[in-house]
């Protein structure tokens, strides 16, 4: 294998981690931006407002020419796109961090690999077979993950870099004081783990949803472009709904609210969305979702540096389980490639016009 070919199979991952990267900083600065008072109703309006008026004039400049026809069929597939995707799955999970944290947030995306292998499966986009070994590695390895999941959302164990403070024997007043608030942190902690769990499963229908369409219109800047435009109508309509008692919310301060916003549309929207289904058409909806869990990391490393939370020893033991599980399917997932290319170069020449093995993701 040549060099320039191992760069360019090299590439789906690179940019992966790329957006894995964006989406953890995405999470960060709105929860900063939300701490301060913002609405997250408000907030996905903007940001998708600010992404449609980027996209939306290049996506027609760039694909005139080779750009498949609109129709209203196609159009009705891409506001349920955008229903699903953005309407639902950003409102919930902006929802879900304000309720709780971006550690949870990046913790709970960890369902997404389940959901969609699960999805890939039912739908025919993902083979199964139990009695390959690969399969069953992927079964495992998504299994891992999610257990890994849990471990970070149930168990914190001790800080790192604190000593365990011993407590009295019996509760004192600041103690009795507090225990409201902490019931309260609780509680949301817990609905906004439920936000987080629904966003997961609208992420998932999102990614095969958008496995299908791309079979049939093969133009990925022009679906993220009509996307975004009809996330912006849907979501505009939620949230005149949603802040109908409160005007103020609209207005958009020029600090961390609006850098938040700014970077939601341009790193959260315009290179995400735009790396993701070209991702999906190349690799699959099975490769993207596989990988979240790299994010926990990132996203436990920046809560600590920017909103001040503290790491605990849960979170690095889930994160390690995490990582283990999504490598193991990983290695499957190239396995079965492999696989797969090394039949198709030795088919004979004639074969060659029309591959037999070719998966649903190769052009």
């Amino acid at each position: 294998m040549g060099l320039k070919p191992f760069l360019v199979g090299l590439m789906p991952f690179a940019a992966m981690v790329m957006v894995e990267s964006f989406d953890v900083g995405l999470t960060t600065l709105s929860k900063a931006a939300m701490t301060r008072g913002m609405s997250h109703f408000v907030f996905v309006v903007y940001s998708n407002a600010i992404a449609t008026l980027i996209l939306l004039p290049s996506s027609f400049f760039l694909t005139r020419t080779k750009r498949p026809p609109l129709t209203f069929s196609l159009l009705c597939k891409f506001f349920l796109l955008s229903l699903v995707g953005i309407t639902g799955m950003q409102n919930f999970v902006f929802t879900g961090i304000n309720y709780s944290s971006p550690t949870l947030g990046s913790a709970m995306s960890n369902l997404i690999p389940a959901f969609t292998f699960l999805l890939a499966v039912i739908f025919r986009m993902e083979n199964l077979d139990m009695r390959s070994s690969r399969s069953r590695i992927k079964i495992i390895g998504t299994l891992v993950s999610i257990s890994g999941a849990l471990i970070v959302t149930l168990y914190k164990g001790s800080p790192i870099g604190f000593l365990p403070i011993p407590s009295p024997s019996s509760p004192s007043e600041d103690s009795l004081t507090s225990q409201p608030s902490l019931l309260a942190m609780e509680s949301n902690w817990v609905l906004g783990g439920f936000f987080l769990a629904i966003a997961c499963l609208s992420a998932a229908i999102w990614n095969t949803s958008q496995a299908a369409i791309l079979k049939g219109y093969p133009s990925e800047a022009t679906i993220v472009a009509f996307y975004c435009l009809f996330g912006t109508v849907q979501c505009a309509a939620v949230s005149l709904v949603a802040e109908r008692n409160n005007p103020n919310a609209w207005r958009l301060g020029f600090d961390i609210e609006l850098i938040s916003v700014i970077y939601s549309a341009v790193f959260g929207s315009v290179v995400t969305f735009s790396v993701l289904t070209w991702c999906i058409h190349k690799k699959g909806p099975v490769f993207v979702a596989m990988f979240k869990p790299l994010g926990i990391a990132i996203a436990a490393l920046l809560s600590v540096i920017f909103l001040g939370e503290t790491l605990y020893v849960g979170s690095v033991i889930g994160a390690v389980v995490i990582v283990v599980g999504f490598y193991g399917v990983m290695w499957a997932q190239s396995k079965e490639e492999n696989k797969e290319i090394y039949v198709v170069d030795t088919l004979p020449s004639s074969a060659h016009k029309t591959p037999l093995l070719q998966t649903h993701w190769v052009e």
